[in-house]
C-alpha cells in the first residue's frame, strides 16, 4: 500500500489564523491590543441618582440620558438647553448621548438627533465616539441612525491608540456595522497607527473569518447599483443561458448529457456569487421594486452607495434642497414661503429660510412607518357581532377528469348526516299534521 499525502491548497488571501497573543487571551492577566477597546477606567460609575429616579423627573439633559426617560428629554429640549448642560461630561469624558449608545438606550439616540449644541465628534478619555462606541458594542440600529441622521458624522476619527470605528467593529467581529461603515465610506484601506494593519489584517488576526469573508463579498461588488435610478432590473445572464438552452445538440451531446444526468448525484451546494438569489435580492431592494417605490424615496437617486465614498446624512442634502422637501411635504414648505415672504431684510430672511430648511429636513427625513410626521391613526379592531355562516362548498363531478379520493369513514358520516336530515324533516311534518288535526277538531 503507497501513502497518500494530501495537501490543501493555501489561499493567498488568508492568513495563518489568530495570533499567538489573541489566542491566549483566556489566560488571566493577560492583555493585548485587541483585550478590550475600551481601557480599564472606562466603567462609568453607578451614580445615586440614578438608582431612585423616577420616570419623568430628570431635569437635565445627561440625567434624562443616563435614566433613559425619553418623555424627560423632550420636555427639557423644549424649554430650552444650553451648549454647557448639553455637554455635560462624566469622569471619563462622555456626554449624553455618548452614555445613551453606550447602554443601547434608543429611545434617547431619536430624540437627541436634532439637539442643539451636540458634537457628534466628541471624544472621551480613551477617544471613544459615540459611533465608536455603537461599532464596538454592535448596536447595528444605532449606528445607522447615527450615520442617517445626525450631519457631521467623521468616519475617520482615531482613538487613543489609533483605531477607526470600522478595525474596533471587526476586531469584535461585527459583521453589519463593518458593511454599514463601509456604505457610509469608511476607507477599507486606513491602518491603525501603531502597527500599520488595516480591517482585513485585523479580521484575521481575531480569528473572525466571518468578517473577513464579509469584507471580500463587499470588495467584489463595491457598488450597490440597485439604489440607483439607471439600474436595469434584468439579470445579465439570462439571454446567454436562454440562447444556449434553445440551440441545436448534436446526438452525442445529447447523450453526454442524458448520462451526466443518470449517473451524477445531487448534493446541495451553497448558491453561487452573483447567480439567481443574488438577483433577486437586488431586484426586491431595488428602486425600481413596487414595495419599495410606495414606500419611500431616496434623497440621492443618481448616486448609490458605494465603498469608500463618503456621503452625507439626510439632514444635510434635504436642507440644501428646499423644492425637494417641499415636494414631499406640502405643509412645510406652505409655512418656509410664507416665513420667507415676511421677511423684507436679505439677512433675516436667509437665517429664516435656514431654520425653516432644517425643520423640513426634519420632517422629510422622520416621515416614514416607524417615525411619521403626521399624526398616526388610530385603528381599531372589533369583533362581528355574530358568527358568520359558512359558505357551502358545491362539489361538481365531472367525468373524464379525476377526483380526490373519499374515505369510507367520510361516506358513513356523510350517510348518518342525511339521515338524521331526513328523520328531522319527517318529524317536523309529522309534528305540523298534528297541529292542524287539533286545530281543526277545536274549530268543530
Amino acid at each position: 500500500m503507497t501513502k497518500v499525502r494530501v495537501t490543501m491548497q493555501e489561499d493567498p488571501n488568508l492568513d495563518s489564523g489568530p495570533d499567538k497573543d489573541v489566542s491566549d487571551l483566556s489566560l488571566p492577566g493577560y492583555k493585548s491590543d485587541s483585550w478590550s477597546v475600551l481601557s480599564d477606567d472606562s466603567f462609568l460609575p453607578d451614580y445615586e441618582w440614578t438608582k431612585g429616579a423616577k420616570v419623568g423627573t430628570a431635569s437635565t439633559v445627561y440625567e434624562a440620558c443616563a435614566g433613559n426617560d425619553a418623555s424627560s428629554l423632550q420636555t427639557v429640549l423644549g424649554r430650552g438647553v444650553t451648549a454647557d448642560e448639553v455637554m455635560e461630561l462624566d469622569i471619563n469624558g462622555r456626554n449624553g448621548l455618548m452614555l445613551a449608545v453606550s447602554h443601547g438606550f434608543i429611545d434617547i439616540v431619536y430624540g437627541l438627533d436634532q439637539c442643539p449644541f451636540l458634537d457628534i465628534n466628541h471624544q472621551d478619555k480613551d477617544g471613544n465616539t459615540a459611533l465608536m462606541i455603537a461599532a464596538q458594542a454592535g448596536f447595528v440600529i444605532i449606528l445607522n441612525y447615527i450615520l442617517n441622521y445626525f450631519s457631521g458624522v467623521n468616519i475617520e476619527v482615531r482613538d487613543n491608540r489609533g483605531f477607526t470605528a470600522l478595525i474596533k467593529a471587526a476586531i469584535q467581529g461585527n459583521d453589519d456595522c463593518v458593511a454599514s461603515l463601509l456604505m457610509a465610506g469608511a476607507d477599507i484601506t486606513a491602518g491603525d497607527s501603531a502597527q500599520g494593519k488595516d480591517v482585513k489584517e485585523w479580521a484575521l488576526k481575531t480569528g473572525h473569518f466571518e468578517t473577513f469573508c464579509r469584507l471580500r463579498q463587499l470588495t467584489s461588488r463595491p457598488c450597490a447599483e440597485q439604489f440607483c435610478e439607471r439600474y436595469i432590473p434584468e439579470w445579465p445572464e439570462l439571454k446567454a443561458l436562454v440562447s444556449k438552452g434553445r440551440g441545436t445538440k448534436s446526438t452525442g451531446q445529447r447523450l453526454a448529457h442524458l448520462l451526466k444526468v443518470t449517473f451524477t448525484l445531487s448534493f446541495p451546494r451553497d448558491p453561487r456569487d452573483n447567480g439567481v438569489l443574488d438577483h433577486m435580492v437586488r431586484i426586491t431592494t431595488s428602486v425600481h421594486c413596487p414595495l419599495v417605490a410606495t414606500g419611500c424615496r431616496p434623497l440621492c437617486p443618481t448616486s448609490p452607495p458605494q465603498i469608500s465614498k463618503g456621503r452625507q446624512g439626510a439632514p444635510e442634502p434635504v436642507g440644501k434642497n428646499i423644492p425637494m422637501a417641499s415636494e414631499m411635504s406640502s405643509v412645510a414648505s406652505g409655512t418656509v414661503m410664507s416665513l420667507a415672504g415676511c421677511c423684507y431684510d436679505t439677512a433675516l430672511r436667509g437665517s429664516v429660510l435656514a431654520t425653516a430648511s432644517k425643520i423640513v429636513a426634519h420632517s422629510v427625513a422622520r416621515r416614514n412607518s416607524v417615525f411619521p410626521a403626521d399624526c398616526v391613526p388610530r385603528i381599531r379592531v372589533t369583533r362581528a357581532p355574530g358568527r358568520m355562516p359558512k359558505k357551502e362548498v358545491k362539489t361538481t363531478v365531472c367525468k373524464g377528469y379525476l377526483q380526490p379520493p373519499v374515505w369510507k369513514y367520510k361516506e358513513k358520516k356523510l350517510l348518518e348526516k342525511k339521515q338524521l336530515e331526513k328523520e328531522k324533516l319527517a318529524t317536523k311534518a309529522k309534528d305540523g299534521k298534528k297541529k292542524v288535526k287539533n286545530e281543526s277538531t277545536a274549530n268543530t
